[in-house]
């Protein structure tokens, strides 16, 4: 099972449980206004997160992936890269790519099978995938060609510590230090892949010290400590930004932290974690922590608090509006964007599909 047991020796902390600043440790050199809003931004992942659950169970949207207790990880990281960095994700940053400017409209519309919504038009967000790993060649491929036409960008790639179990993650990251990639490689250790724990993906201590074998830096850090994830995400991006003129190298982030909630809403977490744990890892919460400590830094009060509230209600329940009353996508949307060439069956499949279509039209079709 998982278990809230840290090495203080290993593991980046800032805040504790209660929102007070751990003895030795320091706090980012984060201005007022950007930690209102890094708080602003998780309250809004966390209330985006149980109306999208909530639209899922009234049948208005598929299968959805809840990020509740990530929201820490999440915006911490987004927040230390520069606005023309990109971030490569898997299907859970919806708080991460909001900060990229992805409306949240786009992100209902994905998840709505609205493949429109997850088209970036320009923005440096790679689309969203489902598949396990399969992005990190991806990452690391995106950071290699920008380094060889010599831009300053860093390229931050998100997953779950399921995927380290996949060959897709150690071919990434060996080529990554290989080559010398301006790379992060964000693993978003939330204890299960669906129902396999993490002591179940690797015998190793960490996933961290896995970037040994890579030839780069691991570090480990509370993934529900926003001010920690800022602070070892900002030093991960000066050493792939390289500004003293040395190559660049990657780092491989692993943020300890927990979902709240199940793997997505066609998952039940209760047939294979406690209760008791979830309860244990609720008082870690990052919303929380982040709060105490903006109120006791005189930040936050009340009227502020309340304001924000009602700005996200307000803002989630516009993007629900919007994607709602979007147009529908054209069903045989389903045959594009697979293959570059379309293969001869799925030719056949496609005729079929608009056979059918013809005789019986779309809404008999859909039914």
């Amino acid at each position: 099972m998982s278990t809230l047991q840290r090495d203080p020796d290993t593991r980046v902390e800032i805040l504790d449980e209660d929102g007070r600043v751990r003895d030795g440790a320091t706090v980012p050199d984060l201005d007022d206004a950007e930690l209102v809003e890094m708080y602003r931004e998780m309250r809004l992942g966390r209330h985006f997160d149980q109306r999208a659950v909530s639209l899922q169970r009234q049948g208005r949207m598929g299968t959805f992936p809840p990020m509740s207790g990530q929201e820490g990880a999440q915006v911490g990281s987004a927040h230390a890269l520069r606005d023309d960095d990109w971030i490569i994700p898997s299907y859970r940053e919806h708080a991460a790519v909001y900060g990229k400017d992805v409306g949240l409209a786009e992100t209902l519309q994905y998840w709505m099978g609205d493949e429109r919504g997850n088209q970036m038009d320009g923005k440096p967000v790679f689309p969203a995938a489902v598949p396990i790993a399969t992005q990190i060649p991806h990452a690391t491929g995106l950071a290699w060609a920008s380094k060889l036409k010599d831009e300053d960008r860093v390229f931050m790639c998100y997953f779950g510590d399921g995927a380290t179990s996949e060959g897709d993650f150690h071919e990434g990251l060996n080529f990554a230090g290989v080559f010398d990639t301006p790379s992060i490689f964000f693993c978003n250790n939330n204890q299960w892949a669906i129902s396999v724990p993490r002591e179940r993906q690797t015998a190793s201590q960490t996933i961290a010290q896995k970037a040994t074998a890579y030839g780069f830096d691991g570090v480990q850090v509370d993934g529900m400590d926003p001010l920690a994830v800022y602070k070892v995400t900002r030093d991960a991006v000066e050493k792939a930004r390289n500004p003293d003129g040395d190559a660049p190298r990657p780092t491989l982030i692993e943020a300890v932290q927990y979902r709240f909630g199940a793997h997505t809403t066609a998952d039940d977490p209760s047939v294979y974690r406690d209760d008791e744990e979830v309860e244990q890892w609720k008082d870690r919460d990052p919303i929380d922590r982040l709060e105490k400590y903006l109120r006791e830094e005189g930040i936050l009060d009340d009227e502020r608090i309340e304001t924000i509230t009602d700005e996200i209600e307000d803002e989630v329940a516009d993007a629900i509006d919007a994607a709602e009353s979007t147009e529908r996508p054209d069903p045989a949307g389903i045959f594009q964007h697979v293959f570059d060439q379309q293969p001869a069956r799925i030719a056949e499949q496609q005729a079929a599909f608009e056979r059918l279509r013809d005789r019986h039209g779309d809404e008999e079709l859909l039914e």
